[in-house]
């Protein structure tokens, strides 16, 4: 079953908050896009792989693509502070050495703390942000779920401050030594009631109970 963008965003949190300060590409990257395709409930090796090789012109040896997702996506990873301009250049010498049917639609380039993603068919969709701005940036990533990208221009701000106000908890609940999987639980369901109307969730006595069920258990462990 396909997560709801609700659960895509509580997921976005942690996921920006675990990989501030990450910069090595050749020691996280991989760890970095498991979890990032996780955030949408995708297991990345059903989908794509990572140093992909592909010939390049004028030039003997191979290249490798750090992740490719034939038809859809090609991401090229620097160690944070990296010129991601060179990145891009990178990226577009592997073009002449992947099949018509294998072009990519979609070229994201990073350096972990900032994102660059192109839409090669259409440039309105084209983004650039931060890792912290992750979060409000999820449903560029449409795609990730074989729907077109779509431009969503005034995003409510009650919606952009509860974004803002599940990373502080987050970072609250983690000083306090919660962490792993209880805690994202319990962000998750804490999530859900606050967009329960938004998405549908029937308002009954026993969401609240659920809730509380779950914040008793991370803070009795």
């Amino acid at each position: 079953m396909r997560k709801s963008w609700n659960e895509v965003r509580a997921d976005a949190v942690i996921f920006a908050k675990e990989w501030t300060g990450a910069h090595y590409e050749k020691g996280e990257s991989q760890s970095f896009y498991n979890e990032f395709f996780e955030v949408f409930g995708i297991k990345r090796r059903k989908v794509a792989s990572f140093e992909e090789p592909v010939k390049r012109a004028g030039k003997k040896a191979p290249g490798f693509i750090d992740l490719f997702w034939k038809g859809t996506l090609l991401v090229e990873q620097k160690s944070a502070g990296r010129d991601l301009m060179k990145a891009k250049e990178q990226a577009f010498d592997y073009f002449p050495g992947i099949k018509d049917s294998d072009l990519p639609r979609y070229l994201l380039l990073s350096d972990f703390q900032n994102f660059e993603l192109y839409d090669l068919e259409n440039n309105a969709n084209n983004k650039k942000f931060k890792l912290d701005e992750f979060p409000k940036h999820v449903q560029s990533f449409s795609f990730v779920f074989g729907a077109t990208p779509r431009e969503f221009k005034d995003q409510d701000p009650v919606n952009i401050k509860a974004s803002e106000l599940m990373g502080k908890l987050h970072d609250a609940l983690l000083a306090s030594g919660y962490k792993g999987h209880q805690l994202e639980r319990f962000l998750v369901r804490l999530v859900f009631c606050l967009f329960a109307d938004d998405t549908g969730i029937p308002s009954s006595a026993q969401e609240p109970k659920l809730l509380w069920r779950d914040y008793s258990k991370i803070v009795s462990d």
